[in-house]
C-alpha cells in the first residue's frame, strides 16, 4: 500500500486546517491525521458533493447536526428511531433546493439509508462520497458490536470513499490492496506530545480518591468503561451529588434503577457536574468545547472489567483529543493484572491460523456426515470453535473480527505488568510520561478474590481471614478503610476475626454455629469480667458474708441489665461462682452461699 505524507505546521500557537494542505480526500484512501481536531470531517461536510459519513456512535452525529458551523450545510442525522421515509423526505428536498446531501449515519442505521437512496433510484456507488470516520472504532468495537461491519461490503463496491482517523489500526482485509488503497499521513512539523502521569496502583479507589484531592480544577473529566464501576466509585467516594454520567441509553436506564438519575446517552454542557463520568461511546470524535481546560482521569481496572483497559495507540489520544481548548492536566490510573498473558504478535497470528485450520477441518468433516445426528454433532463442535467469532453471519472470514482478536490480545499482553505497559507508552509519540507507583496491603486482586461467585461462603471466608492477616493492624485511615470494606463483605466473620482471632476460627473450621458460639462467651466473658462489673459486684457482695440465693438471683440480674450485659445463659444464684469462691449454705431454711473470697 503506498503511503503519501504531508507535513501540517503551526504558526502563532494555531494548527492549520487539514483543508489548507488537503482540500478534498481523495478516494480509496485511509488517512491517518495523528492529531484529533484537524477538521477532516467538517472538510468533507463542506465539500461540494454529495457525502454519507458513517460516525461510530449518536452522540457524535448529534453534536454535529446542532453545531452551529453547520446550520447551513444541510445536515441529517440517522440513527435508532430515524426511519427511511424521513431520509427519503430529507433526499427529496435536497434535491428540489438544489442542495449537497450531507447525511451522517451509525453503521447499524446504514441499510436505512441504502434503501432510501435506492427507493429515490439514486446510486451511492457513482452518486455519493462515501467516508466512514474513526475509522479504527470497526475494529475495535466489532467483537461487542457485529454489525459496525455492515456498511463494509457495500464500501467497497463504491467509487469514491475513504476512511479517517487519528488513530488507525491495520486492516488484514484483502481488498484494501486489491482495490489499491494508499494511506495519506499527516505529519506534524512541530512537538505535538502531552505530558501524562501514569499512575500504577494495586488499589484503583483509594489512588483515585488521593489524585481527586490534588486537582484543583472546576471540573474533572473520568472516563471509564464500565457503569458498575463508576458507580462503585462515585458511591464509595461519596460523590453521587456532585457527579454526571454520560453513557449508553441502556446503561442510563441501569442508573436510575438504582435511584441514580444524573445519566445522560447525550453529551451536554448545561448537564454537566463537577465530576463528569463518560464511557467509550464518548472517547470518539466527540467536540467537548469549554472555556476551561479541564483535568482528564482515565480509569483502567484490569481485575474488575478487561473492557476498562485504555489502549495507549488509540484510547488515551482519542480522549485527550475531545477537548478543543486543551486539557490541565492528564491522568491514567491502572492496575495490571499478571495473569495477562503476554503474545507476540507472531504467536497471536499463529494461534488464529490455527484455529482456521481445525474450523476447516471440523467442516469437513460436517459436510461429509452420513445422517442427520452427526451433522448436528458437527454442527455443534463447529460453533464452539474460537474461529466461529471470527466469521460473519454468511459465515465468510470476517478480517475484522480477526484483527479485533489480535488487538485484544495485543492490548491485555501490555497490562501484564508495570513495565510492559511503560514500553508501550514509550513507543507512542502522542506522550510524554511521568510514572508513579502506588502500593497498598490490599489491592484489586484481593478484592477479586473475595467477590468471586464461584467461591463457596466458607472459601470466601479464608480469603477474607487470610487478608485481614495481611492488612494487619490499622494505623492509617487507608488501612482502617480497607479494613470497613471487609466488613462490608462479610461482617459477621471480621467481628468474628477481632473477638476470637484466625487461630480459633481455623480450630473450629469455620462452622458458622460453632464460631458465632465462640464469640458471645468471649464477649460474654470479657465484659461480665470487665471493670464496671467487678465493681458493682463488689459493692452489693462482700466476703466473709452469707447471701440468699433469691438476693443473689435478683442482684445480679439487676446489674447485669444496668451494663446491657446479655449472658450466654439464665442467670441463676450459681452465677456467684464466676466472681467469689463460695460455698453452698442454708440459713432457717433458705438456700444460700456463703462468700469466702472475691476472685478479682
Amino acid at each position: 500500500m503506498i503511503n503519501i505524507n504531508l507535513a501540517i505546521n503551526k504558526t502563532d500557537g494555531k494548527i492549520q486546517y487539514l483543508t489548507e494542505i488537503l482540500p478534498e480526500i481523495p478516494t480509496n484512501t485511509i488517512l491517518y491525521k495523528k492529531l484529533t481536531g484537524l477538521g477532516a470531517t467538517y472538510g468533507e461536510l463542506k465539500s461540494k458533493r454529495h457525502s454519507i459519513i458513517v460516525e461510530p456512535n449518536r452522540p457524535v452525529i448529534s453534536g454535529k447536526c446542532s453545531d452551529p458551523k453547520h446550520s447551513k450545510d444541510n445536515l441529517f442525522g440517522v440513527y435508532e428511531n430515524v426511519y427511511t421515509d424521513k431520509i427519503i423526505d430529507y433526499i427529496e428536498k435536497s434535491i428540489k433546493h438544489k442542495k449537497y446531501i450531507k447525511i451522517l449515519t451509525t453503521p447499524e442505521s446504514f441499510p436505512k439509508v441504502q434503501d432510501a437512496f435506492e427507493t429515490m433510484e439514486i446510486d451511492i456507488r457513482y452518486e455519493c462520497f462515501l467516508l466512514f470516520d474513526e475509522c479504527h472504532k470497526i475494529v475495535k468495537d466489532v467483537d461487542y458490536r457485529s454489525n459496525i461491519t455492515l456498511p463494509m461490503d457495500f464500501f467497497f463496491e463504491c467509487e469514491n470513499k475513504a476512511l479517517v482517523s487519528a488513530t488507525p489500526i491495520k486492516f488484514t482485509d484483502p481488498r484494501f490492496e486489491e482495490q489499491r488503497f494508499q494511506t495519506i499521513t499527516v505529519n506534524p512539523t512541530f512537538e505535538y506530545a502531552k505530558n501524562l502521569n501514569l499512575f500504577i496502583t494495586n488499589n484503583v479507589l483509594p489512588t483515585i480518591r488521593d489524585t481527586l484531592k490534588g486537582i484543583t480544577e472546576n471540573n474533572v473529566f473520568i472516563f471509564c468503561n464500565s457503569t458498575d464501576t463508576i458507580y462503585a466509585l462515585m458511591k464509595q467516594l461519596n460523590m453521587l451529588e456532585e457527579s454526571q454520567v454520560f453513557c449508553s441509553y441502556k446503561s442510563v436506564d441501569k442508573l436510575k434503577a438504582l435511584k441514580f438519575k444524573n445519566a445522560s446517552e447525550q453529551w451536554g454542557i448545561k448537564k454537566m457536574k463537577k465530576y463528569n463520568w463518560l464511557t467509550s461511546r464518548f472517547y470518539n470524535a466527540l467536540d467537548i468545547e469549554l472555556d476551561e481546560s479541564p483535568a482528564v482521569i482515565m480509569l483502567t481496572d484490569c481485575y474488575m472489567s478487561e473492557y476498562t483497559m485504555i489502549d495507549p495507540y488509540t484510547d488515551a489520544i482519542q480522549i485527550v483529543g475531545r477537548f478543543r481548548n486543551g486539557v490541565s492536566a492528564i491522568y491514567h490510573i491502572t492496575n495490571t493484572n499478571p495473569n495477562n498473558s503476554i503474545k507476540s504478535h507472531e504467536e497471536i497470528k499463529g494461534f488464529i491460523n490455527c484455529s482456521e485450520e481445525i474450523y476447516k477441518t471440523m467442516q469437513t468433516f460436517y459436510n461429509s456426515a452420513s445422517n442427520r445426528a452427526a451433522k448436528e454433532a458437527y454442527r455443534a463442535a463447529l460453533d464452539c470453535l474460537p474461529f466461529n467469532k471470527m466469521l460473519d453471519k454468511y459465515g465468510n472470514k470476517n478480517y475484522f473480527a480477526i484483527d479485533n482478536y489480535m488487538d485484544d490480545e495485543l492490548l491485555k499482553s501490555c497490562y501484564n505488568n508495570p513495565e510492559t505497559l511503560i514500553q508501550t507508552y514509550s513507543k507512542c509519540d502522542s506522550f510524554r510520561i511521568h510514572r508513579e507507583d502506588f502500593s497498598y496491603k490490599l489491592g484489586d486482586c484481593e478484592r477479586l478474590k473475595r467477590v468471586n461467585k464461584s467461591l463457596s461462603l466458607k472459601e470466601k471466608r479464608k480469603i477474607i481471614v487470610s487478608q485481614l492477616e495481611q492488612l494487619g493492624e490499622c494505623t492509617t485511615e487507608m488501612e482502617l478503610e480497607l479494613k470497613r470494606e471487609l466488613s462490608q463483605a462479610d461482617s459477621f466473620i471480621v467481628e468474628a476475626y477481632n473477638t476470637i482471632g484466625k487461630i480459633k476460627i481455623e480450630s473450629l473450621n469455620y462452622s458458622y454455629r460453632k464460631i458465632k458460639e465462640a464469640v458471645i462467651l468471649t464477649n460474654y466473658n470479657e465484659r461480665s469480667t470487665g471493670a464496671e462489673v467487678i465493681q458493682l459486684i463488689k459493692n452489693s457482695f462482700h466476703a466473709g458474708q452469707w447471701y440468699s440465693a433469691s438476693y443473689i438471683k435478683a442482684e445480679l440480674q439487676r446489674i447485669y441489665k444496668i451494663l446491657n450485659i446479655t449472658p450466654p445463659k439464665a442467670i441463676t444464684s450459681h452465677t456467684i461462682n464466676d466472681y467469689f469462691i463460695a460455698k453452698k449454705d442454708r440459713k432457717k431454711d433458705k438456700r444460700g452461699y456463703y462468700l469466702i473470697e472475691c476472685r478479682f
